[in-house]
């Protein structure tokens, strides 16, 4: 079995650590990857980060994942309240799903509380800003090992 967790991240999340940090926070995700890699590391696990603004890209991204990753961790973004592509892409995978939310979507617009994602996934962190990231590696990491 591979020992690889895919890292999703949706639009504008490129900018994280210099858009709305006040909302998102300051790390970047260089950093959420520097600390994810870390974390998987404990377990044994590596970790493979992306990002697109690109609906079909992260798709194509969740495809290639049926094939080398255990699991996938996915920030879809704003994807989230819109996207039955992603939702039907998720249900081909296999393995666990965490969706993460950086802020806690629920005190936000009204909008931001439904999410297609959901649907499929087997936990969702939302309102731990970066740390969501690093307390799925966790989790997974704990449920790969049974």
């Amino acid at each position: 079995m591979t020992r690889t967790i895919y890292i999703l991240n949706g639009p504008n999340l490129n900018l994280l650590g210099k858009r709305e940090p006040e909302i998102y926070g300051h790390a970047t995700l260089e950093d959420v990857e520097r600390t994810c890699a870390s974390v998987a590391n404990e377990f044994g696990l590596s970790v493979h980060l992306l990002q697109s603004n690109w609906e079909g890209k992260l798709v194509d991204w969740i495809h290639e994942a049926r094939e080398k990753a255990a699991a996938i961790v996915i920030n879809p973004a704003a994807l989230t309240h819109t996207s039955v592509a992603l939702l039907d892409a998720l249900n081909t995978f296999e393995g666990p799903v965490i969706e993460v939310h950086i802020s806690q979507v629920h005190k936000r617009e009204a909008f931001r509380h439904h999410s297609y994602v959901s649907q499929r996934a087997d936990a969702v962190m939302a309102g731990f800003g970066v740390a969501g990231y690093e307390l799925a590696i966790r989790h997974l990491g704990a449920s790969l090992a049974d």
